[in-house]
């Protein structure tokens, strides 16, 4: 895999992984702000992995994903 593409999907992997750290947090939380805190990682989350989505289709789309 270039090095491009494994980066791009590295960001996908992490992505995913803030979002099941942020679900985690949230269950285990012991007050209010910590659930802002879980909330705005698990908002983070999803624009990078629709940002990073977008870019891994770019790729597919012309052929620079192997």
């Amino acid at each position: 895999m270039q090095s491009c593409n494994k980066n791009i999907q590295d960001l996908i992997d992490l992505a995913e992984k803030l979002l099941a750290l942020s679900d985690t947090g949230d269950i285990d939380r012991n007050d209010d702000s910590c659930g802002v805190l879980y909330g705005i990682a698990r908002d983070m989350a999803y624009k990078l992995l629709a940002e990073a989505e977008k870019e891994k289709n770019k790729h597919l789309d012309t052929g620079k994903w192997d």
